[in-house]
């Protein structure tokens, strides 16, 4: 979401909202949720998640000011069970990490939001660092901006376990044309359908477009 910063060069993060609102989605995951400098301060206020959405947003922050963990943040449709929360350092020459998120719905289903690198062999080593800490995550998906423009290469350490997709071209929204955004689905993990957002909206709000998807996990057994 880019600090909520449009192309228009103006911070709106109520334009944010309003794309979030037009997904209709259970989980959203955002990268850049928060600013940069200092104590990091978030850029969608939290007062207006909880005004203008039915979401809640789930606590990765180790502060009172931002809502993410290195710019990853999680919201969740209200009513969803979230059981257990793990904020992941990743390895590579600039300071990044993922959030993992544990949500009590069928046989369990395991959200990492991520943010990877702009340098494939620290990306590479990124992977690896989440393939190595959802290991134990029968369902999981690996959400966000993988930062890789090649189709084909740099997913190698996912291999094993997941199914890496993108939905379209979400890179540079004016004209979208890389598909940076990904997700990766372990194989206990269905995907129904998938997009990108081309929203006249979102197509403002930030330089990414909006992707999602629709996904289906196996029932809770007794």
């Amino acid at each position: 979401m880019r600090k909520a910063r449009g192309l228009d060069q103006m911070r709106k993060p109520e334009r944010i909202i309003q794309v979030i609102n037009g997904l209709k989605a259970d989980i959203v995951v955002l990268q850049e949720a928060d600013k940069r400098l200092g104590a990091r301060p978030s850029a969608l206020p939290p007062q207006m998640i909880e005004a203008d959405t039915d979401f809640a947003l789930v606590d990765v922050s180790l502060n009172d000011v931002s809502i993410g963990w290195h710019g990853n943040a999680v919201l969740a449709r209200k009513g969803l069970d979230v059981c257990n929360v793990d904020r992941l350092d990743l390895p590579g020459l600039e300071p990044r990490g993922a959030v993992r998120v544990q949500l009590d719905v069928g046989a369990g289903l395991t959200v990492v939001a991520a943010h990877l690198g702009l340098r494939r062999r620290d990306r590479r080593a990124q992977l690896a660092k989440l393939n190595k800490d959802t290991s134990q995550d029968t369902h999981c998906v690996i959400a966000g901006d993988f930062n890789e423009w090649s189709t084909t290469k740099g997913f190698e350490p996912l291999a094993a376990r997941f199914d890496t997709y993108s939905p379209g071209r979400s890179f540079h929204a004016r004209r979208p044309i890389a598909g940076l955004d990904r997700f990766a689905l372990t194989t206990g993990v269905t995907l129904r359908d998938a997009g990108v957002d081309q929203s006249p909206l979102a197509r403002v709000a930030s330089d990414h477009l909006p992707i999602w998807s629709d996904i289906t996990i196996p029932a809770a057994t007794c």
